[in-house]
């Protein structure tokens, strides 16, 4: 008798898995195309990197969550939010759309929402969901590790493939010495400068995680402003303003107006339509991955 499967929900950071299947290959000058010319290895190693998580995790729900395009109610907060990244590589554009074909032939729903993040999706549905069912998170991002908690675990992607770091709040304390709602205040101090908001300048991870690990929180720092040195102290007091908006930047919002219902995530792949996809993008080398997960 085959033992029933606890229901478990995989929700996937698909930019932040196309982006780093993109560059995985892009680096070494060569960019896998179809006979047409349509570049598709992002795509490829996207799909390599997806299946790979679901193989060794085993999910029976899964969804796509994705950004909406560069305008937030982050970059409405904080004009410069995320405006040092460079555009994308043209030979990446075409793959936004086509990666999404993919996953929606593949049956499972993408989702993202206009003014909102991808990670504000994840956040939003981690809560609605991990009442009732174990939540994984799939990402690259260690933003995300705020939503750890007893029944939502993150899954960061580390180099090589195949190469996993799951985080639950234990293994995130043993690691960084922090709890999940932690991450946001020492956010807020160090700033970030992949999203481009300073936080307070002249405070590093380091000294961030110190006086966070000591005082608990922004909050907590701010109440004891006396006890600092002077050289923090005079930071603090110099980047107040900034140091609050850097905060309220690092914190995902987990109450996006979004519509998603928990039947259309589960996990039951098409193989004729999935695999006539997969034929269509001369992907047939990856055939093997969704005959094993339609197969399990």
């Amino acid at each position: 008798m085959i033992p029933h499967q606890q229901p478990s929900l995989m929700l996937v950071d698909g930019m932040a898995l196309l982006f780093r299947a993109y560059y995985a290959t892009a680096s070494s000058g060569y960019i896998r195309r179809t006979k047409s010319g349509l570049p598709t290895n992002a795509v490829y190693g996207f799909l390599r990197y997806l299946w790979d998580a679901i193989d060794k995790f085993n999910p029976t729900h899964v969804a796509c969550c994705w950004d909406m395009g560069s305008k937030t109610f982050r970059s409405e907060q904080f004009a410069m939010y995320k405006g040092n990244r460079p555009d994308a590589p043209d030979d990446l554009i075409p793959q936004f759309s086509l990666v999404r074909e993919v996953t929606e032939c593949l049956g499972m729903p993408n989702l993202g929402v206009e003014g909102y993040e991808a990670d504000d999706c994840i956040g939003t549905l981690s809560r609605r969901f991990g009442g009732d069912m174990k939540v994984m998170i799939l990402s690259g991002d260690h933003d995300l590790l705020q939503l750890v908690n007893e029944s939502t675990s993150v899954i960061i992607m580390k180099k090589g493939h195949g190469n996993y770091m799951v985080y639950t709040p234990e293994t995130l304390y043993a690691e960084k010495g922090l709890l999940p709602k932690q991450v946001i205040d020492v956010k807020g101090l160090m700033g970030d400068t992949s999203d481009n908001y300073p936080g307070v300048r002249g405070i590093g991870e380091k000294t961030a995680v110190k006086l966070i690990q000591e005082y608990e929180s922004v909050d907590g720092i701010l109440e004891n402003l006396d006890s600092l040195t002077k050289g923090v102290r005079s930071k603090i007091e110099a980047d107040l303003d900034m140091l609050h908006l850097s905060r309220q930047l690092a914190e995902i919002h987990c109450e996006v107006p979004m519509e998603c219902e928990l039947d259309l995530c589960r996990l039951a792949v098409d193989p004729e339509r999935a695999l006539q996809k997969l034929e269509e993008l001369e992907m047939k080398s990856l055939s093997h991955l969704i005959g094993a997960a339609v197969v399990s």
